[in-house]
């Protein structure tokens, strides 16, 4: 019988992509580098195949990241980092905050935070009380 994928397989998958997107890799040059096909890596990311010991080390180095990066590690820190993780794998968050990051003077980020705050505000009110067509 073929070994079936876990939830921690699919875990892993969502942070291998958050980090990679962070890094500003794509799966073709990720798979590359460890030699796995761009379709391979879209299997570990899915959580659809699991990614071995050696090849997740190989990963985590060209990440720039610890290994223990890819796993849970206490309840509350498991809770932050699904969150962290969570808000990366958003259509648009890793280009934000690779824009944000550019953006030297501080009056600045202040004035661009306030902007999307303000934005999250609208869209939570529309969301909740439609607008009137009339």
């Amino acid at each position: 019988m073929p070994k079936q994928t876990t939830d921690v397989d699919r875990l892993v998958g969502i942070r291998i992509t958050a980090l990679r997107k962070a890094r500003g890799m794509s799966q073709t040059a990720l798979g590359n580098a460890v030699g796995v096909t761009f379709q391979q890596v879209q299997k570990y990311e899915k959580g659809q195949n699991r990614v071995g010991a050696g090849r997740l080390r190989e990963i985590a180095r060209l990440l720039e990241v610890p290994v223990s990066a890819f796993f849970e590690e206490g309840e509350a820190r498991e809770k932050t980092q699904e969150d962290v993780f969570g808000f990366l794998s958003a259509h648009g968050a890793i280009e934000l905050l690779r824009a944000y990051a550019q953006i030297e003077d501080e009056q600045m980020r202040r004035d661009v935070l306030a902007l999307v705050r303000s934005a999250a505000r609208l869209a939570q009110i529309r969301g909740v009380a439609p607008a009137d067509p009339a």
